[in-house]
């Protein structure tokens, strides 16, 4: 991204996205601890663990691992967000999976308003690290 700056403007001395590519995979492993606590919550009060609401919470689980490991790939935020809304659909096998979707989709769109306004200052050469002294 700091490639396209206009002239004038220094690109960052360290890498920003370094520490939010960070932020972002610690936030998705936190989600996947979050995931499998929800299994025991699922199988005594939802009336039990169906193949369903187990092949959900398994694969979001398996995802969210997976994409751990891929948060610097372009596609890595909207693929979140998109799970986020899996997450609340499984509300569906039972509620609580609905409130952890909709508690993680807000922690993710602040991470995607934080991913904007870093982007925006490292073009307009806002960055402490950006400033010749």
């Amino acid at each position: 991204m700091t490639s396209n700056l206009p002239p004038g403007i220094n690109p960052p001395a360290t890498d920003p996205w370094k520490g939010f590519r960070g932020v972002m995979a610690g936030t998705l492993i936190l989600e996947v601890i979050i995931v499998l606590l929800a299994f025991p919550i699922v199988a005594k009060i939802g009336g039990g663990l169906s193949w369903g609401s187990g092949l959900l919470l398994g694969a979001l689980t398996v995802a969210f691992i997976a994409l751990s490991g891929m948060c610097s790939r372009s596609w890595a935020l909207p693929t979140i967000l998109a799970l986020q809304l899996v997450l609340i659909v499984g509300g569906l096998f039972h509620w609580s999976l609905a409130v952890i979707g909709v508690i993680f989709l807000c922690v993710w769109v602040y991470i995607a308003y934080i991913r904007r306004d870093v982007a925006r200052r490292i073009e307009h050469g806002l960055l402490p690290s950006q400033r010749l002294n």
